[in-house]
């Protein structure tokens, strides 16, 4: 049995008996019955995870994930491949949105060398799980073999059951690697049946004409391929990137541990659909941290039924709303475990109010 197989077998449903009494004590906490929203659904939803009545977020990591693109031989945006190689420099040395975002969360950062087309310095910050030195261009030939999309998914569960020894109570989940916009919108396409131009945004910006040739890009890619949606690794090898299935992979080895996984944004979502279709009870373990600015992102959460705690006009990447994605959850989990209860705060609840 393989890596993925063993994982996908231990991912389980949620606690319903801990849910139950995390659901009772939000009920009792000094507050009318559902006024925290959304902070109330997402310890509820912890609690399930963790199988804990009382969940706690004490240990906390970001795992973002690199890796280039072939098809960024078509010409499909403006930047050069090199930027993601020194994005991830950049990274290293602390000065990156996502270092100060998970500086705020108090999460430790895990930066995975995937498929970046060029060998990094070594950096004790980095991990290099390099499947290949990007992947091919889509248009003319499958991104990856079979075996390298199997490669990619394992190298994250391996990497996540590493960090859960280290002590894990959560993580997020980030992205980097030019083109990598263009794969995604490929694998949502692929995967749900909707229409490339449903599914395809701007990425970092481009303008109306480049949008028109991403659009035709991602469309010769597909027909070229036929990427069957009933075969998630197969969509992966033939249109994906090596840090999607890489993060596909933390999110189902995440699960079979019973840490919550929180989600990104496009890019996230689009690993977020090869493992949810590998293993459709995982989408009970996944929180979505924010709806990004990223054309198509909205119809991706809408596909895998998923809510986003944000909407801030985001689209960066590098696990940045994820970041703030734990800061929430936290935030959930704290008011369930900290607020006191009716009967400990000596209040007077609307059950014993006169009438």
């Amino acid at each position: 049995m393989t890596l993925i197989n063993e994982t996908i077998e231990k991912i389980k449903p949620l606690d319903k008996e801990a849910m139950a009494a995390a659901r009772k004590r939000q009920d009792d906490l000094t507050k009318p019955a559902g006024s925290l929203g959304r902070l109330e659904e997402v310890s509820i939803q912890i609690a399930g995870i963790q199988r804990k009545a009382s969940p706690q977020i004490k240990h906390k990591a970001m795992i973002t994930m690199a890796g280039d693109h072939g098809v960024l031989d078509e010409k499909i945006g403006n930047w050069p491949r090199e930027v993601t190689a020194q994005m991830v420099e950049n990274f290293l040395k602390g000065g990156a949105g996502i270092n100060v975002l998970a500086r705020q969360a108090g999460a430790r950062i895990v930066f995975v060398d995937m498929g970046v087309a060029s060998d990094l310095k070594p950096d004790k910050q980095l991990i290099v799980r390099k499947v290949d030195y990007g992947t091919k261009n889509m248009c003319k030939e499958p991104a990856m073999t079979d075996e390298q999309a199997v490669k990619a998914i394992e190298a994250g569960i391996e990497i996540v059951n590493g960090e859960v020894k280290k002590g894990l109570d959560i993580v997020g989940t980030g992205d980097m690697g030019i083109g990598n916009t263009t794969a995604s919108s490929a694998v949502f396409a692929a995967l749900s049946g909707k229409t490339v131009e449903e599914v395809t945004g701007r990425g970092t910006g481009i303008n109306d004409d480049q949008l028109q040739h991403k659009i035709d890009v991602i469309k010769r890619a597909l027909a070229l391929h036929n990427p069957n949606p009933a075969q998630p690794l197969e969509v992966l090898a033939k249109v994906g990137g090596f840090e999607i299935g890489g993060l596909a992979g933390v999110m189902l080895g995440a699960a079979a541990q019973g840490v919550p996984v929180v989600i990104d944004g496009f890019i996230s979502g689009a690993a977020a659909l090869i493992a949810t279709a590998l293993a459709p009870q995982l989408k009970d373990y996944i929180i979505a941290a924010h709806v990004s600015a990223e054309a198509g992102h909205t119809a991706m959460l809408d596909y895998m039924g998923l809510k986003p705690l944000l909407s801030l006009q985001m689209r960066l990447g590098e696990g940045t709303g994820a970041a703030l994605g734990i800061i929430v959850a936290e935030a959930a989990v704290r008011t369930l475990n900290e607020m006191a209860t009716f009967a400990e705060a000596g209040v007077s609840d609307s059950s014993t109010d006169s009438p």
